[in-house]
This record gives structure tokens, C-alpha cells and sequence, in this order.
């Protein structure tokens, strides 16, 4: 029996669902023209995100505007070259970071955040700000402190557990750009650590991720960090243990809620 092939108006509904590359046609043997192009415009896009500088100084100047006292750290990793050809690098504060950590350290606290570049710092640079513009009236409604907040270059998630440990934080939460793909370049993820220390694993993790222009917006992504945020310190758990039950149904995208986004886009 011959298959009959996907009617049109099918293949177009399908396409206003996802950003994933279906139905892309056929020109003889290869692509099309216009979707072979996008597919370069997009690989490039995320080449650039991977090697986007982090600029630290805006990041500073941001946290500051919300009220935070904020430090840099490094990690070991010299320079991006390094940063992605040795990823345990990236895990690990730098000698001068550690004693920098140390001497603020004081007493204990309920919450650091560490806002790193990761493998998109353009990301970062985009979404970090704005998102803990949200966060933070959640936090505090809850009467959750941020104890410390630090910003880290040559960052790796697991650098929050060493960075959250010298600061004798019960949690760390760290904001730090995704692996940037074909349909986003500038996607941010969220991990949350209760009692962070060294040699933990992606098991002892929640992640709130794909916060970005067409994914998950800031106020969504705040609401379910918020609420991971308050029941891991009051189950004193985190990762497979904690399932996120926030029940969140706010499908506002960051371009409705962020006009500097918007004019990035233009």
C-alpha cells in the first residue's frame, strides 16, 4: 500500500510547534537554499555564543543596582582555550579566588548565588540580570536571604559547590550559560546545590534550564527556582530527591517582559 505524504497544513502545524528542523523540503538531493543558510546563520550563531566575551563589569554593575554586595572569582581555567579543552578546570576555584572566598567567608547562610559564563556567556550577559530582578521579591516573600553573591569567570556548574562550601552556604544557586544549539544560543540554566562541598554529583542538582527569548520566561523561571529554593532548604535536600512541584503555569516569554531584549532582537 502506498504511504500517503503529510499534507501540508500539517507539516506547516507542526513547524509553529517546535523550533526543531522537520520538514525542511528537498533540492534534489540536498536542502533547499534558504534552509541550509539558516542552518549556517545558527551554527555560527552558536560558535560566537561559546566564544562571547563575559563581561563582568556590567555584571557587576547590574547585581549592584539590586542591591547586592557582589565578588569575581576565577577558576583555573586560564583562558577559554583551556575552559573548553579541560572542563575539570573550570570546576576548580583559583588560589587567589579561594583566599578572596575565605577572608569574606564569615558565618554561615542560607543562600549564595554564583553567576557564571559557562559554555554561553552571551547568554549570561543577556538573561542573568533580569532573572534575578525576578527572583529576588520571591526570595524575599519567603524571608530567604542571599548571603553572598559572586560572580565567576571560567565557570563550570560544579564551581558552585566549592565557591558555596568556603562560604558556608546551606544552598547554592548558580546561573550560568547552557551549551548553546541550533535553535538557542543564549540559553540560560539555573542549578540549585543544598550543602555544596566538593566531589558532589548531578544527582545532588535540581536545574530550572532553557531560559531564553523563545523558552522559559523570567517570571516562570523565577517562580519555580523560588519554590526549589524554599522547599530544598526546608526538606534540606536537593536533586532527585526534590521534584519540582511548583505547578507554574505562566507562559510569558522573556520578550514580553523585557523591552531590552526585544531591541537586541531588531
Amino acid at each position: 500500500m502506498k504511504k500517503r505524504a503529510p499534507s501540508p497544513h500539517l507539516l506547516r502545524d507542526l513547524r509553529d510547534l517546535t523550533p526543531a528542523r522537520v520538514a525542511l523540503g528537498l533540492a534534489g538531493a540536498s536542502l533547499p537554499t534558504e534552509a541550509l543558510l539558516k542552518f549556517t546563520l545558527d551554527h555560527a550563531r552558536a560558535r560566537d555564543a561559546v566564544h562571547a566575551t563575559f563581561d563582568v563589569p556590567a555584571m557587576m554593575r547590574g547585581l549592584g543596582e539590586l542591591g547586592l554586595q557582589v565578588l569575581s572569582v576565577s577558576s583555573r581555567a586560564r583562558n577559554r582555550r583551556d575552559y573548553l579543552k579541560r572542563p575539570d578546570l573550570g570546576r576548580m576555584l583559583d588560589p587567589d579566588s579561594q583566599g578572596l572566598l575565605a577572608s569574606r567567608a564569615g558565618g554561615s547562610c542560607d543562600l549564595a548565588i554564583v553567576v557564571g559564563d559557562g559554555l554561553s556567556p552571551a547568554a549570561v550577559n543577556a538573561h542573568a540580570v533580569e532573572l534575578l530582578r525576578s527572583l529576588m521579591p520571591r526570595l524575599a516573600a519567603e524571608k530567604i536571604e542571599i548571603g553572598h553573591a559572586v560572580i565567576a569567570s571560567g565557570a563550570r556548574v560544579a564551581l558552585g559547590d566549592e565557591i558555596g562550601a568556603i562560604l558556608c552556604a546551606r544552598m547554592v544557586v548558580v546561573l550560568i550559560g547552557e551549551r548553546p544549539g541550533l535553535s538557542a544560543a543564549d540559553s540560560l540554566g539555573i542549578y540549585l546545590t543544598f550543602a555544596p562541598r566538593l566531589g558532589l554529583t548531578d544527582e545532588k542538582r535540581n536545574c530550572v534550564s532553557n531560559v531564553h527569548g523563545a523558552g522559559l520566561g523570567y517570571d516562570e523561571a523565577a517562580s519555580r527556582t523560588a519554590w526549589l529554593i524554599r522547599e530544598g532548604l526546608a526538606r534540606q535536600l536537593t536533586g532527585v530527591a526534590l521534584k519540582d512541584e511548583s505547578g507554574s503555569r505562566m507562559p510569558r516569554g522573556i520578550a514580553a517582559n523585557s523591552s531590552q531584549h526585544d531591541k537586541s532582537e531588531t
